[in-house]
């Protein structure tokens, strides 16, 4: 994998996605304008250069970074968006454990996960986008490790690792009513049977949690 690739960032185009939560039997569409969305999962190697710590269990440049929580991950897309030069999405109030999203702002962001099934998906339909032994790492194939990101075939539109390998967090609040401040998790993960690495999948965690199975990759609004 080139030395720039873990920053490629892909245009995902409009369209409609419908959600769906097993749970408790409901389905919404979401309608989405274009997008970006990174190509892979944050690596340890950008993480570390971003924010100058390497959390997680599993040492390696190109590994996902896990054991970040969702709060770690806003804190690192506004780290970078001031590095780039770019207007930071969020806007934190950590005493009032709130996060307004300026969703006018052209910096780094996590993606909400209506845009994270709609690239996941890449115009297919089934639960994967391939046979997924041969699209993600998960507990059939991955030897109960962490792989390093791009080592399974991409999706028609270009995203590694969106099944499998680590769950990525998404800005939305999964339940508000029932879980809180509980925040979206998607893809699967390593450690996971082959049921929970479906494009449909919603798992949730607490925003201050770290585990080591869970990670996240950026997005971009495309603004005029």
């Amino acid at each position: 994998m080139d030395a720039n690739a873990e920053n490629l960032m892909i245009t995902v185009p409009s369209g409609r996605v419908t959600l769906s939560d097993r749970r408790t039997q409901r389905s919404w569409p979401v309608d989405l304008a274009p997008y970006r969305l990174a190509a892979f999962p944050v690596t340890q190697a950008l993480y570390a250069e971003v924010t100058g710590d390497r959390p997680g269990t599993a040492e390696g440049d190109r590994l996902p970074v896990e054991s970040v929580s969702w709060w770690d991950a806003v804190r690192f897309c506004n780290t970078l968006s001031h590095r780039d030069g770019l207007t930071p999405a969020y806007h934190p109030d950590p005493e009032a454990e709130t996060v307004t999203w300026d969703q006018d702002a052209d910096g780094y962001r996590l993606p909400t996960e209506a845009e994270w099934e709609h690239a996941c998906r890449a115009g297919t339909t089934g639960p994967h986008y391939g046979p997924l032994d041969e699209i993600a790492w998960y507990r059939g194939n991955s030897d109960e490790r962490i792989h390093e990101v791009g080592g399974k075939q991409p999706n028609p539109w270009g995203f590694h690792d969106m099944l499998g390998n680590v769950w990525n967090w998404c800005w939305d609040v999964y339940d508000a009513e029932v879980y809180g401040s509980y925040r979206v998790l998607r893809g699967g993960g390593w450690f996971d049977e082959h049921w929970s690495c479906r494009a449909s999948a919603r798992r949730r965690s607490h925003p201050t949690y770290r585990v080591d199975d869970v990670g996240f990759r950026i997005a971009r609004s495309l603004t005029s």
